[in-house]
């Protein structure tokens, strides 16, 4: 798929109205394809916004950029509309990128639920994310991985898949992560890698503040529920805290189809824990 890359920003923030209890959401700045259109009210008084590509995917050299800031006390709730995909890019070109700079404020919280990342045969991606913390704040995160569009035989066709995380909390790193995945150059299927699963995710779950003794009770809670959902040879489950306020949960899959139940499972238990109350799944718009 032939297209001039593109530089697209999308700028986002997020605040809480005391007097209504709800939070509302400012467009700072909105370039193609990066875009949204508004915000729907959620019953707990944040916000839900979906975010969309209008090219229907990353292409080749694009150049995208998502700032996300949630002011203090305010709660927001992002999604995807739909998988993101990774097409093919020239060998002439540069890989595509997305960097994401998320800042959360005191006691505010987000929920960054997409769908998941599918490399199609010939892609180099890299991502950067980078998230900060203040005192009281909540993050919900996950990321899933898909080996390709497998309707069409494609299973770890693409060329480069990187990805750098880094979550700091009161301006100290609490979790750093690298992925590199070149799939032409080294087997994913090797036991050191994937072994004989394809897809993978990680959920990284986050309150700063909260006591060490409560982030194991909780990784013992979801421990429990991992063992449950494991199916040998099919999936795999496992989590583990952070240095401080949080935890991390996950993961792999020979099916996509079972990662996102076990996702929305960790992320009741943990919302209950944490916040007292249910999870909301986000609505989907199309």
């Amino acid at each position: 798929m032939s297209k001039k890359p593109v530089q697209g920003t999308l700028h986002l923030n997020f605040t809480c109205d005391t007097i209504m209890q709800r939070t509302r959401m400012q467009v700072l700045e909105q370039s193609p394809p990066l875009k949204v259109i508004r915000a729907f009210p959620l019953s707990t008084g944040g916000a839900l916004v979906h975010l969309h590509n209008i090219s229907g995917g990353i292409l080749g050299g694009d150049q995208l950029e998502l700032k996300v800031e949630v002011e203090a006390g305010a709660y927001a709730q992002l999604t995807s509309t739909s998988a993101t995909r990774l097409y093919r890019t020239h060998p002439d070109a540069s890989p595509s990128q997305q960097k994401t700079s998320i800042q959360v404020a005191t006691n505010g919280l987000l929920e960054y639920v997409p769908d998941p990342l599918i490399p199609f045969a010939g892609s180099r991606y890299q991502q950067q994310t980078l998230i900060q913390l203040e005192q009281g704040a909540g993050l919900f995160w996950w990321e899933t991985i898909a080996p390709g569009r497998t309707a069409r035989g494609e299973v770890f066709d693409y060329d480069l898949l990187q990805i750098s995380s880094r979550i700091s909390a009161a301006n100290r790193p609490i979790a750093i992560e690298q992925i590199k995945l070149q799939p032409q150059q080294k087997n994913l299927s090797s036991l050191a890698r994937l072994g004989p699963y394809t897809y993978f995710c990680s959920f990284y779950i986050c309150k700063v503040g909260l006591d060490g003794s409560q982030w194991l009770q909780l990784e013992h809670e979801l421990n429990n529920m991992a063992q449950q959902l494991t199916i040998a040879n099919e999936m795999l489950w496992g989590v583990s805290t952070l240095t401080a306020h949080g935890l991390v949960v996950r993961g792999l899959s020979k099916r996509g189809t079972a990662i996102p139940a076990g996702l929305f499972t960790f992320w009741h238990l943990a919302t209950q824990a944490l916040y007292g109350r249910d999870a909301i799944p986000p609505r989907k718009i199309y």
